[in-house]
């Protein structure tokens, strides 16, 4: 059989996988002043990779229930831990850090998301509104119930990180990642379009949006814009995305499911060290 040229999904899950690392690498030892910051520059594409495998692989499955119960799963579990971390003092470095990684927060929101947006173009409005639109208010309704009910704060913002996550419950959570993986989804049979309007949107977001939040800071210049606030970097992805060839590879989806979490407790055990 010819094979075809470009990049499977497994290379770009690889690719993604060694950029996260570098950027992980100098998420956690950051602090001894000994890690490139061009770590983290790279590490800035490991995230949209991985959304737009996301976007193929929840395409493509043939169980979409099983799919994203492994990812709701490890979600739960991951979220669960950085519950007790950020409000329980549960295996916190001594400076007071502890990882806010939850791409599988994301990634659960997002499933749910798109099977929304599909039930819509099915015409099955009721419930494809509610799956789109229950997921972006839960921030909202959770924090209007523990008001309302202010002795069900903390069983409500358990669930919040866990069995009913929320999108700005970790670093990797936020808004932009949401409509990131829309806009990759609403654009999925247009590799071209998305790539395009992925980068557009990321520009517009992190360099054009965020650099008028922070020309008013005394002592900003935009040329932090390349050396400190370079979080737009992420849309360079583009050109990565554009050499997918449609394949999926050989998968190895169990090795990325238990790399993901296993990595990321490694290298904040081994931060300890340095106190």
């Amino acid at each position: 059989m010819q094979q075809t040229k470009g990049l499977s999904g497994t290379a770009l899950k690889l690719i993604a996988l060694v950029l996260m690392v570098l950027d992980h690498v100098h998420y956690f030892f950051g602090f001894t002043g000994m890690i490139p910051e061009w770590f983290s520059m790279l590490g800035r594409l490991a995230a949209p990779l991985f959304l737009f495998c996301l976007v193929e692989g929840f395409t493509h499955t043939h169980d979409r229930r099983r799919y994203f119960l492994k990812v709701y799963l490890l979600s739960i579990a991951m979220n669960g831990l950085l519950f007790f971390m950020a409000f329980c003092g549960v295996w916190v470095r001594p400076d007071g850090f502890y990882p806010m990684n939850g791409m599988m927060t994301a990634f659960a929101l997002l499933i749910v998301i798109w099977q929304g947006m599909d039930w819509i173009a099915q015409k099955r409005y009721l419930i494809g509104a509610s799956a789109v639109i229950l997921p972006l208010a839960c921030p909202v309704i959770l924090t209007q119930l523990s008001l309302a009910f202010p002795k069900l704060m903390n069983p409500l913002g358990f669930a919040g990180y866990t069995i009913l996550p929320m999108w700005n419950s970790n670093a990797d959570t936020a808004l932009s990642t949401i409509i990131t993986g829309i806009l990759l989804y609403l654009f999925r049979r247009h590799r071209r379009v998305q790539a395009a309007v992925f980068a557009g949107f990321t520009f517009l977001m992190f360099f054009v949006y965020f650099g008028l939040l922070l020309r008013n800071q005394p002592d900003f210049a935009w040329s932090q814009m390349f050396t400190k606030y370079y979080e737009w970097y992420g849309a360079f992805a583009a050109l990565l995305m554009l050499c997918y060839n449609g394949q999926r590879g050989k998968g190895y989806q169990k090795f990325f499911y238990i790399f993901y979490p296993a990595h990321i407790y490694l290298l904040y055990a081994l931060s300890f060290l340095f106190f």
